[in-house]
């Protein structure tokens, strides 16, 4: 290619950056071994191709070049360190004899970033670690972001990514894929990284979007994989999850950013083909018999997604799946969304009921989500000067730019 200002080839960087950047790191764990070289190498090769793309040009494989850049230089770094650490030599050597990396493994199963997913996985790390360290270094998320994820600090999160990165290390955790008799039991894990990254894609956690299509993209990609890998009831129900959320991505926001509710939505936005394979998958995942909480949850996205519009929902299908899930996953936010649904299908009355229980229990004092579902009941309900209150609480807790815009939004419109 034509060599380019330094201003472009800075934006070209950046741009693969964003998109690349994780790949690249889980091709340099296989080739080094290590995160903190691996990491240290990633940045060196992104380092170096600002200089070097800017005098040569941009190579015809940016992703490769970074790998292979970044390998040569974990092999300067090591060789440099080896006067201290005679351990490192072996290490340096491998690294030399290896053959090149190339760019070919994304189309299978031997995916690089899914064999770092079942290393960040794996049993002898304990379930938040697992989910921290994944979310960290497949996924690239801030610890803040994980952190809000995980309804706890960034200080303990931290703390949780270097036990695991030591426990891979000390305990020779290998990178690879587990064997199909060992699959089974670690697929659960899996599955719940894969579904706080998307998580975090459909309904960003902090900042001015309210969604970030890279990340839930990559769940999505993620998840294919999984059912490539293993046919199991619970990852074609996750995935079929994914699909049925994401497919309302275009319909959920204006064209401003603003929010647009479910049953505000222009449907005809909705991802037909998005919608077609995720009511399929939840199909298949129902036949299997053997499902959980995700074929569950995707059986309340597929009643919403037969619906041509707000008003043919079937509100008892969808409090009849709940009604379910509270027995599998008991939890507040099920409750929640529960409560909302019998408002949708009984009247206001009923859900505010149930959503005052909730609160006053104490559990989601700080979700703002169940004081925003509240004010909406109070709304309805010509209950203005409760709705303003709730309203309020919803937004002392909001933290994403289009949603508090959308709290502010409702509070003006209660003004007499």
């Amino acid at each position: 290619m034509p060599v380019l200002p330094i201003e472009q080839i800075r934006q070209v960087v950046d741009d693969l950056y964003r998109k690349d950047s994780r790949r690249v790191f889980a091709t340099l764990i296989r080739l080094i071994g290590d995160f903190d070289l691996a990491e240290e190498a990633l940045h060196d090769a992104f380092t170096a191709a600002v200089e070097q793309w800017s005098r040569d040009g941009v190579p015809q494989n940016p992703r490769a070049w970074l790998v292979s850049t970044g390998r040569f230089r974990a092999i300067d770094t090591i060789r440099r360190r080896t006067k201290f650490d005679a351990s490192l030599t072996d290490l340096a050597q491998r690294l030399n004899q290896s053959a090149e990396p190339g760019d070919s493994a994304d189309d299978t199963v031997q995916d690089d970033r899914l064999r770092l997913i079942f290393t960040c996985c794996h049993p002898a790390l304990s379930h938040s670690t697992q989910v921290a360290l994944t979310l960290r270094e497949v996924c690239g998320l801030k610890t803040e972001e994980i952190a809000s994820a995980f309804l706890t600090t960034p200080a303990t999160i931290a703390q949780r990514i270097v036990r695991g990165k030591s426990k891979i290390r000390d305990a020779g955790i290998p990178y690879q894929i587990p064997s199909h008799k060992d699959l089974p039991e670690r697929i659960e894990s899996v599955l719940s990284v894969i579904y706080l990254v998307f998580n975090e894609g459909y309904s960003a956690s902090t900042g001015s979007q309210l969604t970030r299509s890279d990340l839930s993209g990559e769940a999505i990609r993620l998840g294919r994989l999984l059912v490539e890998l293993l046919p199991d009831a619970e990852a074609q129900g996750l995935l079929g999850l994914m699909l049925l959320q994401e497919s309302r991505r275009l319909a959920r926001t204006s064209a401003e950013g603003d929010i647009i509710l479910l049953e505000d939505q222009d449907r005809s936005l909705w991802n037909a083909d998005y919608v077609r394979e995720g009511r399929e998958l939840v199909a298949q995942a129902l036949n299997s018999r053997d499902y959980g909480v995700y074929t569950l949850q995707a059986s309340i996205a597929a009643v919403h997604a037969a619906a041509p519009h707000p008003a043919a929902t079937d509100w008892s299908e969808i409090l009849s799946w709940y009604d379910i899930l509270l027995q599998a996953q008991p939890s507040p936010i099920v409750q929640l969304n529960r409560a909302v649904a019998l408002a949708m299908r009984d009247g206001p009355e009923k859900g505010l009921e149930l959503i005052d229980q909730i609160i006053a229990s104490g559990e989601l004092g700080t979700y703002h989500f169940a004081h925003a579902a509240r004010a909406d009941l109070c709304r309805r309900l010509g209950r203005l000067a409760e709705a303003r209150e709730s309203y309020e609480q919803a937004l002392l807790h909001a933290k994403l730019a289009p949603e508090r815009r959308f709290l502010e939004n409702r509070l003006q419109q209660l003004v007499p």
